[in-house]
């Protein structure tokens, strides 16, 4: 089980294009615990994925792993601490699907024999290990979403954050990478954050959530005081009865 480490957000105030997406959020995200992070479109999700991780500085508040700033961490030790699948797809690779995988283990300066035995773990654990040798531009768009994901598998942070990991993924595949999330959770003892758009999956998988309001307030806890009708109906303003019938919790 991986040491337990507290990610804090401290009076977090976010802004993004001149317009505030978070307002003094007060949260901590601890080891064993799988976090849906949900909102409407342009809510600020991704934005507050990239502030936890050290990618966007906040107007005001502090984000704190085990206690110290995360920007008084280098680079390499941030990396070491918390990953994150970004929502959008890099590009083009130059090299093959392990190539990519081991390019995860980059901070712990491990060696190449280490790097390969981690990637070749990560591809298996994602289902897609006899793609190894493959070039990764040759790929389809959910073949790659895996071989990112895997990539952040080698990394093996402390905390792990996904934006939108669903994203291209068909129905099986979309269980098995949840499935996954709450393993690295519960049996791995990593604080997890999920970007999601379905929020039956979260009712589903995730035992605390945060709420992104339209106006900037967010509202974090466990999930059985927050993933009600109510709440989603709220949050979303839409018919979540009609959207997902008996899924979300009666309130």
């Amino acid at each position: 089980m991986a040491k337990t480490t507290h990610l804090s957000a401290r009076g977090l105030t976010l802004a993004r294009a001149g317009r505030t997406v978070c307002r003094d959020l007060h949260a901590q995200f601890e080891g064993g615990q799988l976090w849906a992070v949900l909102g409407r479109n342009g809510s600020g999700k991704s934005t507050l994925l990239h502030a936890l991780c050290g990618l966007h500085a906040p107007v005001s508040g502090s984000v704190e792993i085990d206690g110290t700033p995360i920007d008084e961490l280098s680079s390499v030790e941030r990396a070491r601490c918390i990953g994150i699948l970004l929502q959008q797809d890099a590009g083009s690779f130059w090299g093959s699907v392990r190539d990519y995988a081991m390019l995860g283990a980059f901070p712990h300066g491990i060696g190449r024999a280490a790097a390969l035995a981690a990637a070749q773990a990560a591809l298996v654990e994602v289902g897609i290990a006899e793609l190894a040798e493959r070039d990764f531009d040759a790929l389809s768009g959910g073949e790659r979403q895996r071989v990112r994901i895997a990539q952040l598998l080698a990394q093996s942070p402390s905390v792990y954050c996904f934006d939108e990991p669903l994203a291209h993924l068909d129905l099986r595949h979309q269980i098995d990478t949840l499935d996954m999330a709450r393993r690295l959770a519960v049996e791995g003892g990593h604080a997890v954050l999920v970007v999601l758009h379905e929020a039956h999956w979260a009712v589903r998988y995730c035992d605390h959530a945060l709420l992104l309001g339209a106006d900037g307030v967010a509202t974090g806890g466990p999930a059985a005081g927050l993933l009600t009708r109510e709440r989603l109906r709220e949050l979303y303003d839409c018919d979540i009865d009609a959207a997902y019938g008996s899924r979300a919790q009666e309130t």
